[in-house]
Parts: C-alpha cells; structure tokens; sequence
C-alpha cells in the first residue's frame, strides 16, 4: 500500500497579498522563485493562473524527473494549486493569505509515495528535503517581492515613512 508523502514550507513575504498571489500566478515570473534542483521551466499553455500548463525537470532523490503540471486557482487571489498530468500523483498548492501590509505564503506539496523499503526511506528523507526546497523558493519569493517594492519606490520617490 503506497503512503501519501506531504512536505510543507510557509513564509511571510514582504509584500501585499494580492501582488505575491499575482507574482505566483505568473508562469513568466513564477520559474525565477524556483531554486535547485528545479530546472528547464517552460510554460505550455496560458500565462497567468486557472489554464496554465507548465512543465520543468526536478533533479531530486538521485533522478531526474520531468513533470507536466496543470494549474487551477479553487479560490482565486488566493489558492493555486499545481497538479502533475502525468501520473505522480504530485499536488503542489500554494496559499497566499493577507497578513497586514505582507503575505503569509504557505507552499504544501502531496504525492503518492513507494512502497516497502523505499517507501520507509522516501516518507523520512522526502518531507525534509522539500520543505528545504519549499523554504528556498519562498526565500527567492520574498527577495524578488522586496526587488519589486524597492523598485516602486524609488521609482515613486519614496522617502519612507512621515512621521
């Protein structure tokens, strides 16, 4: 009997809900948030959000893996959730939710794990090694939203806050 394999990441980003969820919607911004062992990213269909279909390579346990995600939004400006086309069973989603002036983002990913053995050594070392990438992706997230604001303001002649 296979086991379900969960990891999850979540961080606050410095940035207003509804620009992180825009940044993540994005197929065009979305691949720059995408740390190691990600690669080869290339959107297929749509652009932004619900239709998307994108596809990358992941170097990860020892392989490498193409995978072909399909994307919805359930709850649109706030959930996007990734599901592979090709069998994996992999759901990555990702929720934003407004936290003041920044985004509380949360990325979980599900797949259907090994059985026997490596399924014992996959349910151990997976969640641990995701959440890690998890962690970098949201890191990437976070500096790329702090790009963008820092950009706005000096663009709009910010001086920073009156007192």
């Amino acid at each position: 009997m296979a086991h379900v394999v969960v990891a999850s990441a979540e961080r606050t980003v410095d940035s207003p809900a509804d620009e992180v969820h825009r940044y993540l919607a994005d197929t065009r911004l979305h691949s720059r948030f995408l740390p190691p062992p990600f690669y080869d990213f290339r959107a297929e269909e749509g652009g932004v959000g619900t239709g998307n279909v994108v596809r990358f390579k992941i170097d990860f346990a020892g392989g490498v893996r193409e995978l072909r995600m399909e994307v919805t939004e359930p709850e649109p400006g706030r959930t996007l959730v990734h599901t592979d086309t090709g069998g994996s069973g992999l759901v990555t989603t990702f929720t934003v939710t407004p936290h003041g002036e920044q985004a509380l983002v949360n990325i979980t990913s599900r797949f259907d794990g090994e059985t026997g053995l490596a399924g014992f050594v996959e349910r151990i070392i997976a969640p641990r090694r995701l959440h890690r990438v998890h962690g970098k992706e949201l890191a990437r997230l976070d500096a790329y939203a702090r790009e963008q604001r820092a950009g706005w303001q000096r663009h709009a002649g910010w001086n920073g806050p009156r007192a």
